[in-house]
């Protein structure tokens, strides 16, 4: 990838700018010379799609905080009035709920797609590593804003994720009073979840900030997993990528739209429209559906391991099945960086992603015997995966030839799909 710049600025401000501040050069370097490969898919539009709802998110809270009261009595009927009664409130409220929930659904199929298609190779871990941070901070982001409805599930969702850490030996009831500001969900764990959601939104934006940073230093990866061999390879990012991001993002809204205008309860659920009250729990406790293959792992382990009771093993296994992915660098081993050359690493790919579908209507669906089962087998795949599959597999994988460049790739695409042309 070419560091030099193609910046050339015009005009006497922009000169005088540039010389003392190069603000429009770093911009223009940023998001119109940047070279990325000519085979990019649409599955690489979705790091613009996650920073516009960032920037969405960011927006509407701000709005939304103008409107919140944090305390214990009134929070609910402030969030309710502003919705019914307030200047917008129709439209901001519902946003920032459904934008939440599209926010998820961009970053894993971001996530997916870069784990299919190796995106966590070297020289690409810290990259990884930092895109992992950041989806860490969104778990938190989310958990913290859920609360804030003080709905009857929100209440009980924060009363039994914050009761795990008493689970955690010797320091864990010390941890969980203070995270609460007490002993009991109550009026100093609202202040707190209130300022903690609105700082971790400015963490999201200095560790994007550094994951861009860290995409334009070592390049782009492609579906090829092929690095990039000279500058005929790539194309400047406007406005080539940025029609495409465009387009892309353009049908993502349409679907955000019909969600957000036409079915905005959608994705809740009807006990968090009921004012939470900290001396009752709902009967049923479903998180949102982000967090749900998560809570089926936590709900798998029934049993104790030794010394290691289930609460205390449900939380590690917890916190090991979101840590893991930090590691996905170096647990997988295969020279080859994407999966279009692996086709036994494919298949166990896709049941991957199947099993963690399962996994997330399993933690939806009440606790049963055969709920139980499916949950421990569902999460016994899930760490298979990344702790057999990824590192032994590709000592008796037999890949696929990989093109020996962008541009043989290209050509073959291009014959393939002009043989398809002429034959119908």
């Amino acid at each position: 990838m070419t560091k030099s710049s193609s910046y050339h600025p015009k005009y006497a401000l922009t000169r005088w700018l540039d010389a003392r501040l190069p603000i429009l050069r770093f911009l223009y370097n940023l998001g119109v010379s940047f070279p990325v490969p000519r085979n990019l898919n649409y599955f690489y539009t979705f790091g613009g799609i996650l920073t516009l709802m960032l920037v969405s998110q960011i927006l509407t809270g701000i709005v939304m905080s103008m409107h919140y009261i944090p305390d214990v009595t009134l929070a609910f009927d402030a969030r309710e009035r502003f919705m019914r009664d307030g200047q917008f409130g129709w439209l901001f409220e519902p946003w920032h709920a459904v934008g939440s929930s599209f926010f998820f659904i961009a970053a894993y199929i971001h996530l997916a797609r870069g784990l299919y298609y190796g995106s966590h190779k070297r020289p690409r871990e810290l990259i990884w590593i930092i895109g992992v941070l950041i989806y860490l901070v969104m778990m938190a982001t989310a958990f913290l804003g859920y609360t804030l409805v003080w709905g009857m599930m929100s209440t009980s969702a924060a009363s039994v994720i914050s009761g795990l850490f008493k689970a955690i030996p010797v320091i864990g009831p010390w941890l969980h009073e203070t995270l609460l500001g007490g002993f009991n969900v109550g009026q100093p764990t609202l202040n707190r979840f209130y300022s903690l959601h609105y700082l971790f939104p400015f963490i999201l934006v200095f560790l994007i900030g550094l994951h861009i940073w860290a995409v334009h230093h070592v390049g782009q990866n492609n579906p090829t997993g092929v690095e990039v061999k000279s500058p005929s390879e790539t194309v400047p990012f406007t406005p080539y990528a940025t029609i495409k991001d465009i387009f892309a993002i353009s049908v993502f809204l349409i679907f955000f739209a019909w969600f957000l205008f036409f079915m905005p309860d959608y994705m809740g659920h009807p006990d968090n429209y009921i004012a939470g009250d900290t001396m009752t729990t709902s009967p049923h406790i479903v998180p949102e559906w982000y967090f749900l293959p998560f809570y089926a792992m936590l709900r798998a382990i029934t049993f104790d391991f030794g010394p290691i009771s289930s609460t205390f093993g449900g939380v590690l296994i917890l916190m090991a099945a979101v840590l893991i992915w930090l590691f996905v660098p170096w647990l997988d081993r295969s020279k080859v960086r994407s999966a279009r050359y692996r086709p036994a690493f494919k298949l166990f790919y896709w049941l991957f992603i199947a099993d963690v579908v399962l996994l997330g209507t399993l933690g939806a669906s009440p606790i049963t015997e055969s709920s139980v089962f499916w949950s421990q087998i569902a999460t016994l795949y899930y760490f298979v995966f990344f702790l057999v599959i990824m590192p032994f597999l590709p000592k008796f994988e037999k890949t696929l030839p990989v093109p020996s460049s962008i541009s043989e790739d290209l050509e073959k695409r291009e014959a393939k799909a002009k043989t398809r042309w002429r034959l119908w």
